[in-house]
């Protein structure tokens, strides 16, 4: 099986394991066909992202324990919904992303120039 890769055609890596986050709850962007929202962009989330899903309903600041969801602060992160990291970068407000860390399958919604736009910067180890 291959290994699955990000948007830059590279290995995906872990996006975070605390909180932990990822379709699987194994800290990456993987994604598979029941992933119904694409879970593939790696954010680091800011208080105007989390402001401006909230205000969709989509509520990821709430802590959910029944779901094993800590609820997420300024600075944690998390692998959102491609369509709605779109969703805020056409409001304005889109935040960081890790392009090693997101998946490949987030450019079904979400054009890499607009993550490009918003690239933290790459940690070499």
């Amino acid at each position: 099986m291959k290994a699955p890769l990000n948007v830059i055609g590279t290995p995906l890596k872990p996006c975070s394991h605390a909180p932990l986050t990822g379709w699987f709850r194994d800290g990456s962007c993987n994604t598979d066909d029941n992933d119904r929202g694409s879970h593939t962009v790696a954010a680091q989330v800011t208080p105007d992202f989390l402001r401006f899903l909230q205000q969709q309903g989509n509520d990821l600041v709430t802590p959910a324990p029944q779901h094993g969801f800590p609820g997420l602060k300024a600075g944690d992160r998390w692998c959102v919904c491609a369509g709605s990291w779109y969703q805020a970068y056409r409001a304005g407000v889109a935040c960081p992303v890790d392009l090693e860390a997101t998946h490949a399958a987030a450019l079904r919604s979400v054009p890499l120039e607009a993550l490009m736009a918003h690239a933290l910067p790459s940690v070499e180890a």
